[in-house]
Formats: structure tokens, C-alpha cells, sequence
């Protein structure tokens, strides 16, 4: 059965996420895009770990999945996960990881937090601070449970991530040590695809997933992991990860490498960015105020990589880069926000005739909306599928900008 996995999401409690983000919320938006398995986010904060007993009731005993005790559908499972921060000292530097924890049942959940909550303070944010190395949070985990699964975060963002150029690692193997047997994937992170991981083969080892991070309900399922599991449960996923088990771990969904905060190299304020080439003529120093650049994710694979862009491993699942219809339909439409009640109205009405949006987008044979629907936007789902799109990428905490429609169309648009 194919499920669309969104892992790695945030709830009301985390810093900078919306006061929207609540259980049913969740529910019902994952409805609207198609996700199937949405994570809970945030497990470790004593409220909204309070909500998540309150309100989930497991899909069947042992599955380690939940459902929404009040859902008429039953169609979104939710999967125990969390992000942490962790801050330390090793080797003689600051280190700063983001790591992802999926959990294998509530129980495991609540013998963490009770653990972590008498040295660490939770109730500060959804993603905790916690003063400890990769390889003790990886021993503290699987030492309640062995079937916690704990892997790193967008693992090219400069200051919080693995790899990053600023507080990361050169290797996953020098980040997790010993643990690094207990690691079996990672995630992409928006500013990042596997077509560019691939170019390490240090990475070759570990399953890439994606998911969309999302601080917002508008952005869940930006991201995604498609899997087709037998038995939909915590222990299928696990076992499918453990194993690379290509049947059952299809493709991942992309959001726009360029589209991420961090793809290029420059500084925001300056408004200067440059690709990584430049950079290394400049010495990685800015030409407007003569700082040091914030160096993005293009200028670190490209440090680390040992194969050329275009390299694919055997035995890897495949990728698909979308952008979301409220994009398409806004630019079809000529219309400036995604938000607006015009698009919205759109947006709704291609749910309602055809089915969630994942699917309008990936799967709808487009010849049915003939007639039915504006020709704009069937040919702004065309150019998303084929990725003849115009790609101006982000930089220094930036997003970068991707449009459907050239110039000249969409002055013609909007006539």
C-alpha cells in the first residue's frame, strides 16, 4: 500500500511556528495535501506530549502509528517523532546538530522525556536544547528502545546540521563515532536533493529521506518519502530503513534545492550571492562590507563531494521535485498571494473534483481536467512534472524564488 511519509514536522510549541499547528489541524491539512503518515513533532515538550496521550489512540495495538481519537476518516497516522538541537564541544570546536527522533510507541516516548526532563529544560521550546554529544543521544535512545530511530536533520544547513560549514562535521562517521552502526539514514533538508548527496559516497551507506520540516500547516507535505508497506506500521518503516529495502522505499518528494535558505553562497543584507566557484576567487569574502560570506550548501557538497554532479549509485530510490498548486494556480492566475480567496477558492475546488493535492500533482492524468479546469494552470502542473521552471536560488537564510511563467507571460497573464 503506498503510504506518503511526512516525518519531520513541528507543532504550536516550537519557536517561530504557527499557533495553528494543533493535532486536528494537522489531521485535516495532511487530508487536503494527501500525506498519509504525518509525524507529531515535538514529542519531548510536556504540553503538547500531554496533547499527543490526550488525543491519539494507536491504529491497532502494537503498531507504534495513531490515530486522531476524534477522526471520522482514519486516513492520517501519526508517527512519534521529534527535532533536538544539540550543542556541545568536540574536538577542540562547537558543535551544533539537529537531530530527528522517530519513536517506536508512546510508552518509549515518556521514559525519554522523563529521563531528559530532570537534566535538560524541555518546556523552553518544541525542539529542545540539550547539552550532550550525537553519540550519547543516540546510546540514551536505544537503551529505552532499540527500535528508536535517530538520524540528522537537513544535513547541509550552515550552523545546525551535520555537515554543516559552520558547526558540523566533514562525516556522519565523525559526528556519531562509535553509533554511527545505529545510524541508517538522513534527512535531505530543503537545500538539498539526492542527486547532490549522491555526490559523496560516504553517503552511500545511509537511506536518504525527506520531509518537509514544516513550521507551518501550508508547508506540510512540501517534502515527503513515498513508501508502499505491507503492514502500515512504526515497525514496517523501521524494518524498510534498516534494510534499504527499495520495494517498500520508493522515491522521495523534493522541494527546489535553489528554493532553500541556503543553496548559495552571500550575505543577505548585502544583497550579493554568488555560486561557489566565485566565492573561492573572492577567498570567500564578501565585495560590498568585506566579510567573511555565509557559505551555503552548492559550496559544501562541492568541499566534501568526490563524485561529479550527474553520479548515480546502485540501489538507491529515485526523487521527484514539485512545488506546491497554490504556487501553480497563483502564478496562473496571476495573482500575487497563495493565500488569496481567489486562489484558495482554486485550490479547493481541484481538491474536491480530482483529490489531494500530492496526487492532482504526481498522478492525475491531466487530460480529465480539460474543460473543467483553467488551461494556465494544467500547463503550470506540466512544467512543474517536466522542471522547466525558472530558478533563481536562495542564499544567507534567504529562500530563493522558482517561477512557472517567464516575464513575458506573465505580463500576458495579467492583461
Amino acid at each position: 500500500m503506498r503510504q506518503i511519509l511526512d516525518a519531520h514536522i513541528h507543532s504550536r510549541y516550537s519557536r517561530a511556528c504557527s499557533p495553528n499547528l494543533t493535532l486536528p489541524n494537522i489531521e485535516s491539512t495532511c487530508l487536503k495535501k494527501g500525506v498519509d503518515i504525518v509525524g507529531t513533532g515535538d514529542f519531548t515538550h510536556p504540553q503538547w506530549f500531554a496533547q499527543i496521550k490526550k488525543l491519539l489512540i494507536e491504529t491497532k495495538f502494537g503498531s507504534g502509528l495513531y490515530y486522531l481519537k476524534s477522526s471520522l476518516s482514519k486516513k492520517v497516522k501519526f508517527i512519534l517523532s521529534s527535532e533536538v538541537a544539540l550543542i556541545y564541544k568536540d574536538a577542540g570546536r562547537v558543535r551544533k546538530v539537529h537531530l530527528i527522533i522517530l519513536a517506536p510507541n508512546i510508552s518509549a516516548v515518556e521514559k525519554l522525556n522523563n529521563q531528559w526532563d530532570k537534566r535538560f529544560n524541555l518546556r523552553s521550546d518544541g525542539r529542545p536544547i540539550l547539552g550532550m554529544s550525537a553519540p550519547q543521544l543516540v546510546r540514551e535512545c536505544l537503551q529505552i528502545d532499540p527500535n528508536f530511530l535517530i538520524y540528522p536533520a537537513h544535513i547541509w544547513t550552515p550552523w545546525f546540521a551535520v555537515l554543516g560549514s559552520k558547526s558540523g562535521f566533514d562525516s556522519l562517521s565523525d559526528c556519531f563515532g562509535v553509533e554511527i552502526k545505529n545510524i541508517l539514514a538522513y534527512e535531505n533538508g530543503l537545500s538539498s536533493d539526492p542527486a547532490l548527496n549522491w555526490r559523496l559516497s560516504a553517503l552511500d551507506n545511509f537511506v536518504s529521506l525527506s520531509s518537509s520540516d514544516a513550521h507551518s500547516l501550508a508547508n506540510i507535505g512540501r517534502e515527503a518519502t513515498v513508501l508502499d508497506l505491507g503492514a502500515v506500521t512504526y515497525q514496517e518503516i523501521y524494518q524498510a530503513i534498516k534494510d534499504k529495502d527499495l520495494r517498500k522505499i520508493k522515491y522521495t518528494i523534493e522541494f527546489y534545492p535553489e528554493e532553500g535558505m541556503y543553496y548559495l553562497d552571500g550575505h543577505r543584507n548585502c544583497r550579493f550571492s554568488c555560486r561557489p566557484e566565485k566565492s573561492k576567487g573572492l577567498k570567500n569574502i564578501c565585495p560590498i562590507c568585506k566579510k567573511d560570506l555565509t557559505l551555503g550548501v552548492a559550496y559544501r557538497i562541492d568541499e566534501l563531494a568526490d563524485r561529479k554532479l550527474g553520479f548515480i549509485p546502485k540501489d538507491v530510490p529515485t526523487y521527484k521535485k514539485l512545488i506546491g498548486l497554490d504556487k501553480i494556480i497563483a502564478e496562473a492566475l496571476g495573482v500575487k498571494s497563495r493565500q488569496s480567496k481567489k486562489v484558495q477558492a482554486e485550490y479547493q475546488k481541484l481538491i474536491d473534483n480530482f483529490g489531494s493535492e500530492l496526487h492532482v500533482l504526481l498522478d492525475l492524468d491531466l487530460k480529465m481536467t480539460v474543460g473543467t479546469v483553467n488551461p494556465l494552470i494544467i500547463e503550470g502542473i506540466k512544467r512543474v512534472r517536466s522542471g522547466q521552471l525558472i530558478i533563481n536560488p536562495g542564499f544567507d537564510g534567504q529562500y530563493g524564488v522558482i517561477s512557472i511563467f517567464n516575464e513575458k507571460e506573465n505580463k500576458k497573464i495579467k492583461e
